[in-house]
């Protein structure tokens, strides 16, 4: 079965996962700090630093989206970095399904808007998928070196 990008359930044997870590958090801002340092922890101990500030950025937009938008009452938001031998993939997923993500075109007066915008920007891909219950937002980015030793 080959890999296709828009659906992480589907695994690609000649790409298998090498690490995984997932994190729940309460939908608060400070949970936006805490997702961050996570992943950017995460990452660096995989021995990717270089990527750090991407993945840094890219966790910030989407779990403010999921805090800012995707939040229900007693429920969380997810925060999942899969790391395979060629990609990075962090998916952030949210309880709201009703409201699917899209980037906008914010005018340069606009305080907010431009989350996707800089998602799209710095991930190789990226994509939304609805779940049963809420959706995820993923974003990928290529892996280019070998990683470095920890």
């Amino acid at each position: 079965m080959a890999f296709a990008p828009q659906d992480p359930r589907i695994p690609d044997p000649n790409d298998p996962v090498v690490q995984e870590g997932r994190v729940d958090h309460v939908p608060t801002p400070i949970s936006v700090t805490r997702a961050r340092q996570y992943a950017v922890r995460l990452v660096s101990d995989w021995g990717h630093p270089a990527l750090a500030d991407d993945v840094a950025l890219i966790v910030s937009e989407l779990a403010t989206n999921a805090v800012r938008y995707g939040s229900v009452p007693g429920r969380l938001f997810r925060v999942q970095l899969t790391l395979t031998k060629t990609r990075l993939r962090i998916t952030v997923s949210d309880p709201r399904g009703e409201r699917m993500p899209r980037p906008r075109r914010p005018s340069p007066r606009d305080k907010h808007g431009r989350g996707l915008l800089i998602v799209r920007a710095l991930a190789a891909r990226w994509g939304v998928r609805e779940r049963t219950v809420g959706k995820e937002i993923w974003a990928e980015l290529d892996l280019t070196a070998s990683p470095t030793e920890p």
